[in-house]
């Protein structure tokens, strides 16, 4: 049977990340960062496609796992009739090049271990030279090299294109893995010390943990939320991936199969209200800065999404070799929406540059002079069509999200040069545009023989980012327009409480045949937008709902599926987790006492 994408768990080091299924075996990681090819692709293929199996011999399933608290250091426990035993599995800091660290521990009785490992580089295409050297195995295939050791040392052996170890733990024994890759021509790596490595790990996630402001309801939720976005952070730049994979459908055997390991800008302004609200300033300010200089440049050019470093080319191209994950074809690599108009971003810029500002970032130097030429730009081209928050791959429409936010970019613009007077703009010509916009939205794009407002210009069908509208502030909550929207959102897309992002019957707007599950982010902001318009006891309930369909270490994808009761898309997902820490706050407030 194959697994489900909520049977992995994360583990990784703020530069790359692995996933851990129930069965010991870890089935994905890229190396060394989050965008690089991967080195085992059992979740998008087979077993020759790469994986690093350590379980019980004969055992299938864990019998229990569990983050050690506080941290990503993931604990997988077995029951067997000879014993008990715990593989512990983590990604520490680096210093130079990543270490995979398994620690395998007999907790009772003694119980035979096997381990198995398949490295395929360049996404499970490649099967690299092995040989030994001075007690390790050693990897090498072109560009990339990895060393694998025991410690004590453990016997292993060559089969099938594998490397193999078969070894006895009893209760109190423990045996360390350490799986390092470097790039094939530098020397060898110094080794770490797997269990200093364990120690170091817990202590400084459990004191990154403790700057945590947030003390109410569902702490533990929030925390497990607010440590998979460190995670997702890539530490050298701040820039923070929508996850670490690429390819896990949003319907099984599906062809919406798409790769999430950049930044994307629509995540701005709700990921740096969720760091600074939670406490979080250094990583909002790496963030913030982050976004400075992708977005640095001609503002004609603004691109939806960014690599790790800001970088602009991220072609697109599929991987034959891989199945998919359960027969979901094709596997991409590269995001072609990349090369897409979505004037919606400009908003988010000006609106996270604004929330920065007036949450007492330090500035830049420059972030004032790039608000002011992106916003001349956009007083230019704001009544252009778009291809929306959802990045379809149909004709450009007038959405009416993107619109919203255009009419956020100038407020933000306008309500800055208000409270720095000392600041020089046009003041008057965004004040007017704002007006503009705003008039132009509530004329075109509400239908009022319904009540709502719609997806696009003259359009009837719905969509769930109209549920921002009052918390960007385009209306106020109270607005009968945002009231009937947001039922009218909830009655045509939802489904058994949760939210699709739109219709999806037939072909949907995004030109691709086939559904999708209901999109977690949106089912966040119902919640959200049933608590702004009064239905308290709604909301919380709903909320409660999406804090349950998480994954047994607390772990959410894009989207989800109440018929099957199962999770789908990337995973772990930023925007989810983003959602959740988010409504969590705006529910509870910092302290619990809302």
């Amino acid at each position: 049977m194959h697994p489900r994408i909520e049977d992995y768990a994360l583990i990784g080091d703020e530069q790359t990340a692995a996933l851990v299924g129930r069965d010991g075996s870890v089935d994905w990681l890229c190396l060394p960062r989050f965008d690089s090819p991967a080195c085992f692709a059992r979740l998008l293929g087979g077993e020759e496609n790469g994986h690093w199996r350590i379980a019980p011999e004969g055992a299938d399933r864990c019998t229990r796992r569990a983050y050690r608290a506080d941290t990503l250091v993931l604990d997988t426990e077995w029951d067997t009739p000879d014993g008990s035993v715990r593989v512990t599995d983590l990604m520490p800091q680096r210093d130079e090049f990543p270490d995979l660290v398994r620690i395998v521990e007999g907790l009772s009785g003694s119980v035979t271990v096997r381990s198995t490992i398949r490295l395929r580089f360049d996404h499970g295409s490649i099967v690299p030279w092995m040989r030994r050297a001075d007690g390790h195995r050693v990897a090498v295939a072109g560009p990339d090299s990895a060393w694998l050791r025991a410690e004590p040392a453990v016997h292993t052996w060559g089969e099938d294109f594998g490397t193999h170890s078969k070894f006895t733990v009893a209760e109190g024994e423990r045996v360390a893995f350490v799986l390092t890759w470097h790039p094939s021509h530098e020397p060898r790596p110094e080794p770490v010390d797997p269990f200093a490595s364990l120690a170091g790990s817990v202590a400084d996630w459990r004191a990154w943990a403790a700057k945590c402001r947030y003390t109410g309801p569902y702490r533990d939720a929030v925390m497990r939320s607010l440590i998979t976005l460190k995670a997702l952070t890539y530490a050298p730049t701040g820039g923070i991936v929508a996850a670490p994979t690429t390819s896990l459908p949003e319907e099984l055997g599906g062809v919406r199969n798409w790769d999430y390991r950049y930044c994307w800008l629509r995540d701005s302004t709700l990921t740096l209200g969720a760091l600074l609200t939670a406490g979080y300033h250094e990583e909002a300010e790496a963030w913030r800065d982050w976004l400075l200089r992708a977005v640095a440049g001609d503002p004609a050019d603004l691109q939806i999404m960014y690599g790790l470093g800001g970088e602009r080319r991220l072609p697109e191209f599929v991987l034959p070799w891989l199945t998919g994950f359960a027969g979901s074809a094709p596997v991409r690599i590269g995001n072609e929406a990349v090369n897409q108009l979505q004037l919606d971003v400009y908003g988010e810029v000006m609106d996270s540059l604004f929330l920065a500002r007036d949450s007492g970032l330090s500035t830049r130097p420059h972030m004032w002079s790039l608000q002011c030429a992106l916003m001349s730009f956009l007083k230019e081209a704001w009544r252009q069509p778009d291809e929306g928050l959802w990045e379809v791959r149909g004709d450009r429409r007038h959405f009416v999200h993107s619109k919203v936010m255009v009419w956020v970019a100038a407020d933000r613009a306008v309500r800055t040069l208000e409270q720095y007077p000392e600041l020089d703009g046009d003041l008057d010509g965004w004040r007017t545009m704002r007006d503009e916009v705003h008039q132009e939205v509530c004329e075109r794009g509400y239908d009022p023989a319904r009540g709502t407002f719609t997806q696009s210009y003259g359009s009837r069908e719905l969509d769930a980012a109209l549920l921002l509208i009052p918390r960007f502030g385009f209306l106020p909550p109270d607005d009968p327009r945002v009231v009937g929207t947001v039922d009218a959102v909830r009655a045509e897309l939802g489904h058994d409480g949760f939210v699709r992002r739109y219709s999806t019957e037939g072909v949907a707007v995004d030109g691709l045949p086939g559904a999708e599950g209901t999109f977690l982010a949106c089912s966040f902001w119902l919640a959200d937008a049933l608590h702004l318009t009064g239905r308290r006891d709604e909301a919380r309930e709903l909320f409660d709902r999406l804090v349950g369909i998480a994954n047994d270490v607390g772990l959410l994808a894009e989207e989800y599926d109440p018929a099957a009761h199962r999770q789908l898309g990337n995973f772990p997902q930023a925007f989810s987790h983003i959602g959740l820490v988010n409504t969590a706050l705006a529910l509870y407030g910092r302290d619990g006492a809302g």
